[in-house]
C-alpha cells in the first residue's frame, strides 16, 4: 500500500528551521544554511517515519489580495524576511528539488491553500495527507484521511493533529475551525476577532449552536440565552465576523494530485554536501543504502 502524500509548508518550517538553529551553521560560501539543514531534518523525520509516496514543498503569497483587501490588518504586521534567510530562501526550491522532492507555488493566493487543495485530491483519490505545518489554521482540513503534523521542540519529532486533538485542544470540530477562529481571532494574521470573545466563549458559544451563521442569528432573538453582552457584540459584529471567517476559510488552488516519487537520498546526498552540511550528507547517503 503506497504511503502518504506528505505536503509541506515551506515559509513556516523555513521560518521556524532559521530561528531554530544558530546562524553560524554556514554552507560552503560562509553564508548561513540553518534554515535548509533545519527543514531537511524536520523533514527527514517525518520520510523516515512514515515514508511518504511524495514530497511537495507549498508556497505561494505572503498575503492573497482578497484577504487583503477584505482587511487591511491581515498579516500587515509581518517583519520582513531577515536578511541572513533571504539567500536561503532562494536556494530553497532548487536544493529540495535534488531530494526529488516537489516545490509548489500557491499562485496569488497563499501556501495554506495549497496545502488544503492537495489535502482535498488526495483524499478524494482515497489516498492520506500528512499537512507538516505551524499553522493552525489547517486544523480545518483534519479527517479521517488527513492530519496535521504540528513541529514542536525535542526529539519527540512533531505532534501529529486529527479529530480528537482538535477537539482537546479547543472544543471545536474541524470544520468549526473558521468560525472559531473569526469569534476568537488570530493575533498571527491580524484578526482580532469578536470584542470580549475568548477562547473559552467561542468554544462554548459554537458547541451550542453549531456554526458562526446559526449564532448570528440566534444573537437577533430576544430569547437566544445568550449574555446580552455577547449577544449586543455579535449583532455589533456579525459582517466583520462573516468576513474573518471568510479570510480564515481555505480556498481552492488549481492542482492536479501529484504521482508517486519517492526520496532519492544519494542525489540529497549529494546537494547536501554541495551546501557545506557534511553530517547531513553523511546521513543520507547511510539512507541511501
Amino acid at each position: 500500500m503506497a504511503g502518504p502524500l506528505l505536503a509541506v509548508d515551506a515559509p513556516s518550517l523555513l521560518y521556524r528551521a532559521f530561528f531554530a538553529l544558530p546562524k553560524s551553521i554556514t554552507g560552503g560560501r560562509d553564508h548561513p544554511v540553518n534554515a535548509l539543514l533545519g527543514t531537511a531534518n524536520l523533514v527527514l523525520w517525518v520520510v523516515e517515519r512514515h515514508d511518504p509516496r511524495a514530497v511537495v514543498f507549498c508556497t505561494g503569497a505572503e498575503s492573497a489580495g482578497y484577504r487583503a483587501q477584505a482587511f487591511p490588518a491581515y498579516h500587515a504586521d509581518r517583519p520582513p524576511v531577515p536578511d541572513e534567510l533571504t539567500p536561503q530562501w532562494a536556494e530553497a526550491p532548487g536544493f529540495f528539488r535534488a531530494f526529488g522532492w516537489t516545490w509548489e507555488d500557491a499562485g496569488d493566493l497563499e501556501a495554506d491553500d495549497l496545502l488544503g487543495a492537495l489535502a482535498r485530491r488526495e483524499s478524494d483519490a482515497g489516498g492520506e495527507a500528512l499537512l507538516f505545518t505551524g499553522d493552525r489554521d489547517m486544523f480545518q482540513c483534519v479527517g479521517e484521511r488527513v492530519r496535521v503534523l504540528f513541529p514542536r521542540g525535542g526529539k519527540d519529532g512533531p505532534e501529529d493533529i486529527g479529530p480528537d486533538e482538535v477537539a482537546r485542544r479547543y472544543g471545536v470540530a474541524p470544520e468549526q475551525v473558521p468560525d472559531f477562529i473569526a469569534l476568537r481571532g488570530d493575533p498571527s494574521d491580524g484578526l482580532p476577532g469578536a470584542k470580549g470573545i475568548g477562547e473559552k466563549t467561542a468554544r462554548d458559544l459554537l458547541r451550542d449552536h453549531g456554526d458562526l451563521d446559526a449564532l448570528l442569528t440566534a444573537a437577533q432573538r430576544a430569547t437566544s440565552g445568550l449574555r446580552p453582552r455577547v449577544a449586543q457584540t455579535l449583532r455589533d459584529q456579525a459582517d466583520e465576523l462573516r468576513t474573518f471567517r471568510d479570510i480564515a476559510t481555505l480556498r481552492d488552488v488549481d492542482v492536479e494530485r501529484p504521482p508517486d516519487r519517492p526520496t532519492d537520498f544519494a542525489a540529497a546526498a549529494k546537494a547536501a554536501e554541495e551546501h557545506g552540511m557534511a553530517r547531513l550528507g553523511d546521513r543520507l547517503r547511510r539512507m541511501a543504502r
